[in-house]
């Protein structure tokens, strides 16, 4: 058994290293299920240790708030959620604390956990002021950590330069065995200033799971292809490669995970992920109330990938586009911009 289940955010702060993704909450497409059944299963996943919680799609804040409001202070799970600027504005004081009311009116708390800070617009280099103001409202104690979202490497670098030691302690930024963009500069520049990326889209939707090894390849808009995979399954066939090569990298993930006392290929992902020293943790989508695959996930810890095991894996990435993905895509998040 792999001692590595959790890590250390910031000083004193030390969490699980797979997250609870609420993205699905945001639609339907996804399925759904009744709001008390939904806080049953965050319960559930609390009591097995998953006890950090992210996103604000949907009603996902509103929903976190309900289920926090009768827990203790100290025993209360980790809410992450995000202040994202799609749209100009101008950023005052006002505005900074006006957001952050919000999300601790909609979450029920009177400190958010970790606000993750997306801006849309690199060209507008407010991006500054705004992380200043929730600095000032981290001190006054609104806000226990900042982190990124979907920033690339070179804001990323230019935010801790900038700002400073301790400013931001996280990017939450795209990161698989498909999508090796953050090997390209970012795993650098979290080494180089102590923070943490956390990764979505590990599974790619559910694709790298044993459930698509050996189909054909699904309609893009197929019944049965909800948003995440339909997402991915983009990628993978405009940026990556091809089905034929995705299905071969299911069949070695299968093999390397039958040698490992036959965890799934879903654990052989995120255990592939999690080895990367500046990666915090993977957020996995929970359809909470709908499926659990809490023990599932926990087997990402019972083993170690060797040497042979990441040759294998590398041996299909050299067959395919990954290493192209910086430039035909771009960096860390320039698929939102």
């Amino acid at each position: 058994m792999q001692d590595d289940s959790q890590f250390t955010l910031a000083p004193g702060i030390r969490l699980p290293r797979i997250w609870n993704g609420l993205w699905q909450l945001s639609s339907s497409a996804w399925g759904s299920a009744p709001v008390p059944k939904i806080r049953e299963a965050m319960a559930s996943y609390m009591a097995k240790g998953y006890s950090a919680f992210a996103d604000h799609y949907g009603p996902a804040e509103d929903i976190f708030g309900q289920f926090i409001k009768n827990i203790s202070e100290e025993a209360r799970p980790f809410g992450a959620t995000k202040w994202a600027v799609r749209n100009p504005i101008e950023v005052t004081a006002d505005a900074v604390n006006a957001s952050i009311d919000e999300r601790c009116m909609r979450m029920q708390t009177r400190t958010i956990d970790l606000i993750q800070f997306f801006w849309q617009d690199y060209e507008d280099r407010s991006y500054l002021i705004a992380l200043q103001y929730l600095l000032q409202l981290r001190s006054q104690g609104k806000i226990r950590q900042i982190g990124l979202s979907n920033f690339d490497t070179r804001r990323t670098d230019e935010v801790c330069t900038v700002l400073g030691p301790g400013c931001v302690v996280s990017n939450q930024v795209q990161f698989s065995i498909i999508d090796v963009r953050p090997l390209h500069g970012m795993n650098d520049v979290c080494e180089r200033h102590n923070i943490k990326v956390l990764a979505y889209g590990t599974l790619c939707g559910g694709l790298l799971t044993d459930r698509w090894l050996g189909k054909p390849e699904p309609k893009l808009y197929a019944g049965g292809v909800n948003p995440s995979q339909r997402k991915y399954l983009d990628v993978i066939l405009e940026a990556w490669g091809t089905w034929e090569l995705f299905q071969m990298l299911l069949r070695t993930l299968r093999g390397i995970a039958d040698r490992h006392g036959g965890v799934s290929i879903a654990n052989v992902a995120v255990r592939w992920v999690l080895e990367h020293p500046f990666v915090g943790a993977v957020i996995i989508g929970a359809r909470l109330g709908l499926s659990d695959h809490a023990d599932e996930n926990n087997k990402a810890f019972a083993f170690a990938l060797t040497d042979h095991d990441k040759q294998e894996i590398e041996s299909i990435l050299r067959q395919s586009k990954s290493a192209n993905m910086i430039m035909t895509i771009g960096d860390c998040g320039a698929e939102y911009r």
